[in-house]
């Protein structure tokens, strides 16, 4: 798949996918602090896929995909049928069989159009973007009341759709059901979204949608927000793989150690030593921010990239569609990697990460070491080439 996006980002300019709000506004008013519903987002869209293409995608090895049904009473667990793909056209269920949901998950890896348009939402760091998911759902489709732990842009690309949402008051779930669905769920607010539609959603707001009116695709903007246990599980394993090696290869030592009469008791040095370990690892801040960066771009599971030839002359070059490319003031990271970058280099990586393209002006310009090192990534797969410049 090749797509580039050279969109830059008027942060403080009205924007009618906000629904007249600049993003400066939006991020001020409404991320991570309430919903936002907003009428024409996008006038005349177009679902990034058809129902065709969709159902073939779900087919394919390395497309993570699920199929709900909400089953007659009496049926299934509580009502409830979750599978996981890939499936067949002929494991689907029928089109004129009602409330049945098939989820396909990072449609923008595997699509152009859905990555251009999750790249109408790069107002917001890169670290946090996490993919686009689109659902499409049968005449009562849905996934049941429920909250997620991101923030999320629900766009309506096709049919319409009924949202209620309401503040998460009660986190109980219904027992013995494959889906987290919320057991008490009370709506406070209820619309009906036509094709263009968006709402946004801040992470734990409850929220059910229901296809309304025959079928429906919606697309789900997804923002990730890792945990803290994730985060510092993560970080301590790359930090502690990163100490010196011969502090690394240091033995607990404890010549001193009397006989005991308590052997059950932990000794108090070989604590002291683990919480020596501990501060070695994260004795270093560059050390940290590069186990972040790596962490953060690093890809997910089911990724892989095709090896291509190297740059050539006159190319520009734009990132893969699954590559994630971020940096900090003194590197840059591209699928769980990192390089020093300082001077002219690093600003032209950084322009790279931001706009996601170099023209071939640009690439010429580059030093002979930046240019190696995009010629290789080239090789890699994680850039593509470009024979014309867009300026």
């Amino acid at each position: 798949m090749k797509t580039h996006s050279s969109m830059v980002i008027d942060v403080d300019a009205a924007a009618p996918l906000l629904g007249g709000l600049s993003p400066r506004r939006f991020m001020k008013k409404h991320w991570q602090k309430k919903p936002l519903l907003i009428r024409q987002a996008m006038p005349g869209v177009q679902a990034p896929v058809s129902r065709s293409e969709l159902f073939a995608l779900a087919g394919r090895e390395g497309v993570e995909c699920r199929l709900i049904e909400q089953l007659p009473r009496g049926k299934g667990s509580a009502g409830w049928s979750l599978r996981h793909g890939p499936f067949a056209r002929r494991a689907l269920p029928p089109l004129n069989r009602a409330a049945w949901t098939l989820l396909v998950q990072g449609l923008d890896l595997h699509v152009a159009s859905a990555r251009a348009l999750l790249d109408r939402f790069r107002f917001v760091p890169e670290a946090r973007l996490d993919d686009l998911m689109i659902s499409f759902a049968t005449e009562g489709g849905g996934v049941g009341p429920h909250f997620d732990s991101y923030d999320v842009f629900l766009l309506q690309v096709h049919g319409k759709r009924r949202w209620r949402i309401g503040r998460l008051e009660d986190p109980s779930l219904e027992p013995d059901v494959p889906l987290k669905i919320l057991s008490n769920f009370e709506a406070e607010e209820e619309w009906l979204l036509e094709p263009g539609d968006m709402l946004y959603l801040p992470p734990r707001w409850a929220h059910d949608g229901v296809a309304e009116g025959g079928e429906c695709m919606t697309c789900s903007i997804g923002f990730r927000a890792p945990m803290r246990s994730e985060l510092a599980r993560e970080l301590l394993v790359r930090c502690a793989d990163a100490v010196d090696t011969d502090q690394a290869a240091m033995l607990y030592r404890d010549a001193q150690q009397e006989a005991t009469g308590t052997p059950g008791r932990i000794p108090d040095t070989l604590v002291q030593f683990a919480a020596e370990a501990v501060q070695a690892a994260l004795r270093d801040p560059q050390a940290l921010r590069v186990a972040l960066g790596e962490y953060l771009t690093e890809p997910k599971a089911q990724i892989w990239f095709e090896l291509r030839e190297p740059l050539g002359d006159g190319q520009g070059v734009h990132l893969d569609a699954r590559t994630r490319m971020m940096y900090d003031a003194g590197h840059v990271y591209v699928n769980g990697d990192s390089w020093r970058a300082g001077g002219r280099d690093a600003r032209l990586m950084q322009r790279l990460a931001d706009r996601r393209r170099l023209t071939a002006r640009e690439v010429d310009g580059a030093s002979e070491g930046a240019r190696e090192l995009l010629s290789q990534w080239c090789e890699d797969g994680w850039l593509q080439p470009e024979e014309h410049d867009d300026e």
